[in-house]
């Protein structure tokens, strides 16, 4: 059951525009034990990162004026797996997505790395949960996340850290960007180890209240040392609200005059999960030109855009 969850509010600072290019044509488990201590962990010295949603009076991309806008986005969240472990999100089961119909909607995205590995807060907060959810409070089922930490930021923001195989905070016990809160792991309904990371937004007990965590997490870097970009798609209809659409092709080139480098094929979030902005987005993308194609009611829509290091693209398309 689709339920309306409460609209963010954030900063959008528009930094560049681009145009279609002239030759284009625009258009429009395991039992794991639980050890809680209070004991002072020490973090990898960071910046501390306070999430702020603040109302501001930029005007949000025109899809009338331009064909995308490149953004700072809301980039406040650091990533809870750090390198040397893999910090990068799995993309065979991103936010929204249903595996190709063989999985529930997933509510956030997945770090795969080996049970054990250090799970670290995404911000400054509070732990309001630590343990086994063996009580549907933060899911429609019970047992579901298995040992998780919730942590609450501020501004109605608040993170989930599931299936982890060892819990280190309190309910209570105040936490920094960075501190060790717990280990990677497979329990609940998790399939392999890993970490399940959510964004939520609103009332943290509701289910629907998520938001995509690659439109908040810093992004991840390539190994030259580079901030990958992020990708924003909406697709609207005349009064600018989100439809339902069939897949998006993205294609990443050097050359226009050539074929794409590289083809990332990206789903669309599950209709229940077309309660924000975006119909899809997708972060980890080395920066450089972007031909996105969108399959709508049999017909194909193209829009050429550029992806920035470290910020992010946001692409409308209207429909009619």
């Amino acid at each position: 059951m689709m339920k309306q969850i409460l609209s963010f509010l954030v900063p959008l600072i528009l930094v560049s525009c681009g145009m279609i290019p002239a030759t284009e044509t625009p258009a429009v488990v395991v039992t794991a034990t639980i050890i809680p201590t209070n004991t002072e962990l020490s973090p990898t010295p960071v910046p501390s990162i306070t999430p702020s949603i603040t109302p501001t009076l930029e005007p949000p991309c025109d899809p009338f004026r331009v064909d995308y806008c490149v953004t700072e986005g809301r980039f406040i969240l650091r990533r809870p797996i750090q390198p040397p472990a893999n910090d990068l999100i799995d993309p065979t089961y991103g936010y929204g997505s249903t595996a190709s119909g063989t999985r529930e909607p997933h509510h956030g995205v997945e770090f795969s790395n080996p049970s054990g590995t250090p799970v670290h807060a995404a911000a400054d907060g509070t732990v309001i949960f630590a343990g086994p959810d063996e009580e549907a409070v933060y899911a429609p089922w019970g047992d579901f996340y298995g040992n998780l930490v919730v942590i609450e930021h501020g501004d109605h923001l608040f993170t989930l850290y599931a299936h982890l195989s060892k819990i280190d905070v309190l309910v209570g016990e105040n936490v920094s960007t960075g501190d060790k809160v717990g280990e990677v792991g497979r329990t609940g309904g998790a399939i392999g180890s890993h970490l399940h990371f959510e964004v939520r937004h609103g009332d943290v007990e509701d289910y629907f209240s998520t938001q995509n965590p690659e439109l908040w997490l810093i992004p991840a870097k390539d190994a030259a040392g580079n901030f990958f970009g992020t990708l924003a798609i909406s697709v609207v209809d005349g009064t600018g609200n989100l439809v339902q659409v069939v897949n998006f092709t993205i294609g990443s080139y050097s050359d226009l005059s050539q074929g794409p480098n590289k083809v990332y094929y990206l789903t669309p979030y599950s209709p229940d999960l077309l309660l924000g902005e975006e119909n899809a987005a997708l972060g980890e993308l080395p920066a450089g030109k972007y031909r996105i194609a969108v399959e709508m009611n049999g017909t194909i829509l193209e829009r050429w855009v550029e992806v920035e290091s470290g910020k992010l693209t946001k692409v409308v398309f209207v429909v009619e």
